[in-house]
């Protein structure tokens, strides 16, 4: 606003001022706003808005958002936008079951719907947060078109920049407040992606300029090298393999865990999965859920069809694990360029391991509660899916390292989680790359702390790059440990030590 009124010339100033506050107070659009939610009998603690940004009228790319204002003071507050992985996977996720206003519970009868209960560690205690189903096809978001379907992470990371360039015209009062992207998993790919374009478009002087100021990404996929050798050296940090199996894979691997060189290596490798195969891969103190209908824990070969492959390659068969797919793509197999099959392709729709989504499914396939978050209905768009296999998935931005040099060479903040036990995305890769940065030590490895107690370890780099721990989680940081993850949260965006 600032700068549209240093344009104009002095006789205009007066109405330029004007227009700038009238912009500021103009309310969010009445018709998105939320007033009842089945399940919940309570008062809302802050306004919630929810409902379709149109992206592209040519295509009828229609993304769904679901909005919280903040708890404490919305018009100061940062504005979060938050971005489950999968790929696929809707940011439901977070809202449900992680972060969000509410603590879902169970149906007390059979074909009921789950209760809500405030969530005393909602994110939305201390931000404004967009939860945003991303990209079109995943959660309540579609497209009419189904050649849209077919995306990457570039295409993504357009679509979502071009949602928070409508989204911020139809909510301009939080133009001002600070701007963040958060997100966890494949997120990992997405948040860095999505914060370039954001930072492109504020170079070019793209309307309207989004105050931002940084992201934090929570065990989330990076590179293939540094995603690829880190679950070998986690097992063997944590006592799930032997000394002596870790020196025979060091040896015959010669350091690559995720591309074997020969035979022996991969029967090494094949040992190392043989001990891990019964955990689960979330979290390895955790038991694993098994749902009524889950398949065998078994090697699963399917075939991808043409249009799965990178160009010039013809159809093979792949050879995949169930117990090594689910949020996130599996470390022994990690995120190389071309299609990224979503993990109801690679299981053949079976449900996710170790995952209980039984909760999310029932209320966001209730007919009551489409209508009241302003979704389309079943009928329209389908059933709401933890994770989709309506998208064919392509990773085409390559490592993420460069993304995150961009970006945190300009000064903007990075925050870079990672549960300590999760076998998924083990923190052994997001600490290894973190530090490959080659920035300097400014917050040498140190214990954080809650309420007097060691919460995790953090170290802190120059341009405002911070890698931390949190003790005892796993893969989804906030379902864990929801205190903790509001407590460096918080510290985060206030721009406080953590």
């Amino acid at each position: 606003m600032a700068r549209a009124t240093a344009l104009c010339s002095y006789k205009l100033i007066c109405y330029c001022l004007f227009f700038s506050l009238a912009v500021l107070t103009q309310s969010a659009p009445e018709d998105a706003l939320i007033t009842q939610l089945p399940g919940y009998s309570g008062t809302f603690p802050s306004k919630h808005y929810s409902g379709y940004v149109n992206i592209d009228e040519n295509h009828g790319k229609n993304l769904f958002y679901y909005f919280v204002e903040s708890e404490g003071n919305p018009s100061e507050d940062p504005v979060v936008l938050w971005l489950n992985g999968g790929p696929g996977c809707s940011s439901f996720d977070g809202f449900v079951y992680e972060h969000g206003p509410f603590n879902f519970e169970e149906a007390k009868t059979k074909g009921g719907l789950p209760q809500l209960h405030l969530n005393p560690s909602s994110w939305s205690k201390v931000s404004n947060i967009i939860y945003l189903d991303s990209p079109v096809g995943v959660g309540l978001s579609y497209s009419k078109n189904r050649s849209d379907y077919l995306i990457g992470d570039i295409q993504t990371a357009i679509d979502s920049h071009a949602f928070l360039l409508k989204w911020f015209e139809l909510y301009p009062e939080f133009l001002p407040n600070p701007f963040f992207i958060a997100g966890e998993s494949y997120a990992g790919v997405y948040v860095p992606t999505l914060s370039y374009e954001v930072v492109k478009g504020i170079i070019a002087g793209t309307q309207p300029i989004l105050n931002f100021k940084g992201y934090l990404v929570g065990n989330g996929v990076t590179d293939n090298e540094f995603d690829g050798n880190a679950l070998v050296p986690f097992a063997h940090g944590m006592g799930l393999i032997s000394d002596d199996l870790y020196e025979e894979v060091k040896t015959e691997c010669k350091g690559n865990f995720y591309i074997p060189q020969n035979d022996i290596c991969e029967s090494k490798l094949d040992k190392v999965d043989a001990n891990l195969q019964d955990l689960n891969m979330y979290n390895i103190l955790e038991p694993c859920y098994h749902s009524s209908d889950a398949a065998e824990n078994t090697d699963i070969k399917i075939r991808l069809p043409s249009s799965f492959q990178k160009l010039g390659e013809t159809d093979r068969p792949l050879a995949v694990r169930k117990r090594m797919f689910g949020r996130a793509w599996p470390l022994k197999a990690p995120v190389r360029d071309g299609i990224v099959p979503t993990w109801p392709q690679l299981l053949n729709s079976q449900t996710v391991p170790c995952t209980n989504d039984e909760v999310a499914t029932a209320w966001l396939n209730d007919e009551a509660v489409r209508k009241a978050i302003h979704a389309e209905e079943e009928t329209v768009i389908g059933k709401w899916e933890l994770c989709t296999d309506r998208i064919d998935y392509n990773h085409d931005a390559g490592s993420m390292i460069p993304y995150h040099k961009n970006l945190t060479s300009r000064g903007y903040q990075a925050l870079i989680f990672s549960g300590d036990h999760d076998l998924c995305v083990p923190y052994t890769g997001s600490q290894a790359w973190t530090r490959s940065l080659g920035y300097k030590i400014v917050d040498e490895w140190r214990p954080w702390m809650v309420n007097g107690d060691v919460a995790g370890y953090l170290q802190g780099y120059e341009n405002n790059l911070t890698f931390l721990t949190v003790k005892g989680s796993g893969h989804t940081v906030p379902e864990y440990k929801p205190q903790e993850a509001l407590e460096f949260y918080s510290k985060f965006l206030a721009g406080n030590p953590i």
